[in-house]
């Protein structure tokens, strides 16, 4: 359970790295490309209209790069969330299936009462070990196997 939280983390904290040096990468660009042809744009202007239309033409020519950055921001935020959120449901409705059924709820109990409480600690902390180094041992099993991205 805590291997798979941790992966969890380190895969969100992965997205988030890799967004933001694409977010960084693309308004770099975004920048020098808007710099350009607002310099055009405000040569263009001033020749044929005077100063004060170049200054406006240049300060809209910021603003709606400025609303395009803002509304692809909030789009791509906007997915993230829902895909989070689609991932929370799906294992909520898993552990609940499984708790909310009968049958193992009655397993649990009769396991409980046959063995006793006292000494179905000791073995349900052994054995958790047990499956966290397994599952370890999987992961990274499968890991080094994996083709590098």
């Amino acid at each position: 359970m805590f291997q798979r939280l941790i992966d969890d983390f380190k895969d969100s904290t992965g997205n988030v790295v890799r967004l933001t040096s694409l977010a960084a990468a693309a308004a770099m660009a975004m920048l020098v490309t808007t710099a350009f042809l607002c310099a055009a744009a405000f040569v263009f202007v001033l020749q044929n209209y005077g100063p004060v239309q170049a200054c406006l033409t240049g300060a809209a020519i910021f603003f709606v790069v400025t609303l395009i950055a803002a509304g692809c921001y909030m789009m791509r935020k906007r997915q993230i969330e829902a895909r989070a959120e689609q991932a929370a449901r799906h294992a909520k409705s898993t552990a609940q299936t499984m708790l909310s059924d009968p049958a193992m709820v009655a397993v649990g109990i009769q396991v409980i009462r046959a063995i006793g409480v006292k000494r179905l600690i000791p073995i349900l902390a052994v054995g958790g070990l047990a499956l966290g180094f397994l599952a370890s041992r999987a992961n990274s099993n499968s890991s080094s196997e994996a083709p590098a991205e």
